[in-house]
């Protein structure tokens, strides 16, 4: 599923559908793409959906960053800063945090190779080719739940 935004309103709105249709299972989700095509912007809109209260900052230089709402454990994880060494580091905490009822969200996923569940939503954000204000949010799964939810949301 290809979505396109043109702006930051139209962002705001499809992480709140996201954030809708986010059950009690919870979600592991990775994005990739373009750097500051709106990885963080779409996490942060979605956190705050789902009445994170505390400030939602990204996790850039610390990796990791933590919330709590009265449903969920939510975890942000940013891994471009992460060479090998460092993403030792932190294998076990993706492990941990890919079980059922947590959310979490890893961006630049790529660099986490093998250490990502085969059931994760995959989130790709790019620019537009001939227009930087254009981005495009494509959404891919092999747990078709989810998605199946999130499509019907977006009609």
């Amino acid at each position: 599923m290809k979505i396109k935004v043109t702006t930051l309103e139209q962002t705001k709105k499809l992480a709140q559908v996201f954030a809708s249709c986010i059950d009690k299972k919870g979600i592991f989700a990775t994005l990739t793409g373009d750097i500051g095509a709106g990885k963080t912007q779409f996490i942060r809109y979605v956190l705050e959906s789902l009445d994170v209260q505390e400030p939602i900052t990204s996790p850039s230089f610390v990796i990791l960053n933590e919330y709590r709402t009265k449903d969920f454990e939510i975890y942000h994880f940013d891994l471009y800063r992460l060479e090998k060494q460092g993403l030792k580091s932190i294998v076990s905490e993706l492990r941990e945090y890919s079980k059922e009822g947590k959310i979490t969200f890893v961006e630049w996923a790529q660099f986490a190779k093998n250490e990502i569940p085969p059931q994760a939503l995959k989130i790709n954000v790019q620019y537009d080719d001939n227009d930087l204000n254009i981005r495009y949010y494509t959404f891919q799964s092999i747990d078709n739940d989810f998605l199946d939810k999130f499509i019907k949301a977006n009609k």
